[in-house]
């Protein structure tokens, strides 16, 4: 074991399988004690049980570390709320809320029904809420902690994955939200975008050049909650790992600006948009014409 999280205390949801239980191993190795929290359900969101979190912290403890399990439903505010208190009633602080659990249901936007929307937003963005919420409050009494959601490289759009690529959109403000609002009491808060082998990612249309495993992910998340990263300054940022690859992502920002001298009408703008202002390239939409393809075929093209 190492002590680069030593005397922490941990809370990481959707940590029963994949990357969830990845960090969670790797926090509890690096010498915390760790809160593992998952609802046990499938990638859809269904069949809930308590068995992956409990066996998760009992492959803790058996290798010599501190862990607790709670099957709650971060989607709802009384799971993130019983995350935060297991960990103060066994540990007596929280120092990091890592929030991995996610589901998936793809569909067409324009067939996309409420049951296959509300469920998906509710386990990824308002789950990191729930969660975040309750720990930062904790956190701001502490005067220091570390909050760390999950998003995707989805949340620039999805063609069949509205519902999720919007989650994740909203994750990466919420993560920049509470940067800005808890930086004065000494909490920070960055987002990762994993490209990793899971559940999830085994269901991706295309190959994709560019891929690591769970336990990559689980080292970036450990130095986020360390103290090396806390003297950095590190905040508010987005990571992605993918195998031998780490990258961050832009701000976002104005990228060109015109202004008009006198009002705007739909003609002026039609004559000045285009050439003046422009537009920023969509990265994904070059894609489409590949993803159609495998549709088609089968095939999985390289991203």
């Amino acid at each position: 074991m190492g002590n680069f999280l030593a005397g922490k205390a941990v809370a990481v949801t959707g940590a029963g399988r994949g990357i969830g239980r990845a960090v969670a191993l790797a926090c509890a190795a690096e010498g915390a004690g760790v809160v593992v929290n998952d609802h046990g359900v499938s990638v859809d969101g269904a069949e809930p049980a308590s068995e992956v979190a409990q066996a998760v912290a009992a492959e803790i403890e058996a290798a010599g570390g501190e862990a607790v399990a709670v099957a709650d439903d971060i989607s709802a505010m009384a799971g993130g709320q019983r995350v935060v208190d297991t960990a103060l009633a066994r540990f007596g602080r929280l120092d990091g809320a890592v929030c991995v659990a996610g589901i998936l249901r793809e569909r067409m936007l324009f067939n996309m029904t409420e049951d296959e929307w509300d469920p998906v937003v509710a386990t990824h963005l308002k789950g990191t809420f729930t969660v975040f919420r309750a720990a930062s409050a904790v956190m701001r009494k502490q005067g220091s902690g570390t909050l760390v959601g999950f998003t995707s490289g989805n949340h620039q759009g999805s063609v069949a994955q509205a519902n999720y690529a919007a989650a994740k959109g909203g994750v990466i403000s919420l993560v920049r939200s509470a940067a800005l609002g808890l930086h004065k009491y000494g909490v920070t808060a960055n987002a990762v975008a994993p490209v990793a082998r899971t559940r999830m990612s085994a269901n991706v249309p295309m190959e994709l050049k560019e891929i690591g495993e769970p336990e990559d992910v689980a080292a970036l998340v450990v130095y986020l909650l360390s103290e090396r990263a806390r003297a950095e300054g590190i905040t508010g940022q987005v990571y992605t790992i993918a195998g031998p690859k780490i990258a961050v992502w832009a701000q976002p920002r104005e990228l060109r600006a015109a202004y008009a001298d006198g009002t705007w009408t739909p003609e002026r703008i039609a004559d000045f948009l285009p050439g003046t202002v422009g537009t920023d390239p969509m990265p994904m939409l070059a894609r489409l014409d590949a993803m159609a393809r495998a549709a088609a075929s089968g095939d999985r093209p390289n991203r």
